[in-house]
């Protein structure tokens, strides 16, 4: 449906992401991927949705003079919104640590949001979900970091990894959010434009 729908457009996903990639993919959308480098920081101030739309719309702004008339790029940015406080990739081992340990036993929301822009227009939409954490072992947090190594993930870790399997009690809201895109989100977007 969308693929018939974007017809006219050259649709530039803007994400080094495998996960956001895939997500594009199972939408059956034809697209391109553009990469540029971003320093990603945001003012002190922002809280929450304030802060991933901030990012999405920071990584669109490389683009904006190289975007034809039928170009639609696609930049998005989750973080991980626990105790007041943005959790994003972790820098290392005992940051990545650091972070599941602070999450265990504990609720924290899930953040992304979407920058759909075009040389005449710009629509950012967000979307939120609540995690629950069980009470993670030092032992079950150690082998996840071992073997998974989440390093490039908000929050230190993937819903759909070893971790989410078994230290998930639930959630509420978008799954595939937690993954990093909201795709019914997105394709209500795309289908509207």
């Amino acid at each position: 449906m969308l693929r018939e729908k974007l017809s006219k457009y050259n649709v530039i996903l803007a994400s080094g992401s495998p996960r956001r990639q895939n997500f594009f993919k199972d939408l059956d959308i034809d697209f391109e991927i553009r990469l540029k480098e971003i320093e990603e920081i945001y003012p002190n101030e922002l809280q929450g949705t304030e802060i991933t739309d901030f990012l999405a719309n920071l990584k669109s702004l490389p683009f904006d003079n190289e975007l034809t008339e039928n170009d639609l790029l696609i930049t998005s940015d989750t973080i991980v919104w626990f105790d007041n406080e943005a959790l994003g990739k972790p820098k290392n081992y005992d940051d990545a640590f650091s972070m599941l340990k602070k999450m265990s036993g504990k609720k924290h929301s899930v953040i992304t949001s979407i920058s759909i822009k075009s040389k005449n227009f710009q629509k950012i939409i967000n979307d939120t979900t609540q995690v629950y954490f069980k009470e993670l072992s030092d032992d079950e947090i150690n082998y996840y970091l071992e073997n998974y190594k989440p390093y490039d993930k908000a929050g230190a870790y993937g819903i759909q990894e070893w971790i989410g399997k078994i230290g998930i009690d639930k959630i509420e809201g978008s799954y595939f959010n937690v993954m990093g895109l909201p795709v019914h989100k997105l394709y209500k977007e795309l289908m509207n434009l």
